[in-house]
């Protein structure tokens, strides 16, 4: 990897961190009553995603959605199998209960993260993302209209949504 790579890539954990910052300082302004604080915090923390988006798009991370669920899926699975054990046992070791039971209740998070990635992978793979052999309830992401079928609508009845706006009731 090059020093340009490296650079781009401290960049990018350095600007989402950022981000997640502003977000939280926003969160404790506004619970504070200060509106116009938050405002410019949420606005700044914009800005720190885009130049995130940047640096990771510099480095060929962004795929298509089906390249994107893959890499999602292999980053949870080494948080879930890898990190969050790894991170607990220090944790334990060095005393610190309180964090040890965090990192393993992330890690088990992170697990439901990665089998959902699957499933959706698996379906949009076998194009089965919008159909069921069995009816379910469909909702439109865009509107709240719901559709009991084994098929989304191709087009909301409710507000004329595409397909893609409908979430199935069995992906959890």
């Amino acid at each position: 990897m090059t020093q340009t790579e490296e650079n781009l890539k401290a960049a990018f954990a350095g600007e989402s961190q950022a981000r997640n910052k502003y977000t939280f300082y926003a969160e404790a302004a506004r619970a504070e009553g200060y509106m116009y604080i938050a405002k410019i915090f949420e606005e700044t923390a914009m800005n720190e995603m885009q130049h995130a988006k940047d640096e990771f798009t510099r480095l060929g991370m962004l795929g298509d959605t089906k390249a994107n669920l893959k890499a999602a899926m292999e980053g949870e699975a080494e948080e879930t199998m890898n990190m969050y054990p790894s991170f607990a046992k220090t944790a334990e070791e060095e005393g610190n209960a309180d964090a040890a039971r965090l990192f393993r209740q992330v890690g088990k998070v992170e697990e439901h993260h990665r089998a959902r990635y699957e499933k959706i992978l698996k379906m949009l793979n076998d194009g089965t993302l919008y159909k069921r052999d069995e009816p379910i309830e469909w909702k439109c992401g865009k509107c709240g209209f719901t559709y009991v079928g084994t098929e989304a609508p191709k087009k909301c009845p409710g507000c004329g949504a595409e397909q893609g706006w409908f979430e199935p009731s069995d992906i959890f």
